[in-house]
């Protein structure tokens, strides 16, 4: 069956949505990077209609997933998946976005994929303010980690030591160089953060 389910979208979306809702711009074209099962990417597009949705991923089966939930959907603004491999920029076939959202990637990917991200954020995000939107778990100077988070962060590099929950300052550090400049910090249900960064 290539119909996935992560439960976690359904216990994080509303979160999220509200966030969006502050944060998307009123019209255009979202990116979502690393669209996974494709759950996210099908809510989105309900919740709004007025932005078209591009859901993306690398993987055959996570691409298999967003077709299967798109076509039982059929979401209008839901746009069929671009292939996006989020280190390679130079190859993303998507070349115009107004905003880009990506969701539990950068702590379950190579450092790689989150320079990527930004270098391609850079390339297709061509409007002054438009944002690049993080979602997950990030740690943050002077604040004390939360023992899941931790726990977490040394599961994940058990499993791959290139992966891993990010520095928080690391992220500012890297949108800089990129052209972008941190916007906004909203705190989450589960010891996770959306990162807001937009064009300067």
């Amino acid at each position: 069956m290539a119909k996935k389910h992560a439960p976690a979208t359904e216990r994080n979306r509303e979160h999220i949505a509200a966030v969006l809702a502050e944060e998307l711009p009123d019209s255009g074209v979202v990116l979502e990077v690393a669209s996974g099962s494709g759950e996210h990417a099908v809510y989105f597009a309900q919740r709004f209609p007025q932005l078209d949705w591009q859901p993306s991923d690398f993987e055959q089966d996570a691409l298999a997933s967003i077709i299967a939930w798109r076509e039982e959907m059929g979401t209008t603004n839901l746009r069929a998946p671009a292939v996006i491999d989020a280190a390679v920029p130079d190859s993303w076939e998507v070349k115009q976005a107004d905003a880009i959202l990506c969701s539990n990637m950068v702590h379950i990917s190579p450092w790689e994929a989150t320079e990527g991200l930004f270098a391609g954020a850079a390339r297709i995000l061509s409007g002054k303010d438009l944002p690049i939107i993080l979602y997950g778990p990030y740690f943050e100077q002077g604040i004390e980690a939360a023992p899941s988070n931790l726990q977490f962060d040394a599961g994940l590099r058990e499993r791959n030591p290139n992966w891993g929950i990010r520095d928080a300052e690391k992220l500012d550090t890297l949108a800089r160089s990129h052209g972008f400049e941190r916007s906004a910090r909203h705190e989450m249900p589960a010891n996770n953060l959306i990162l807001v960064y937009r064009r300067i």
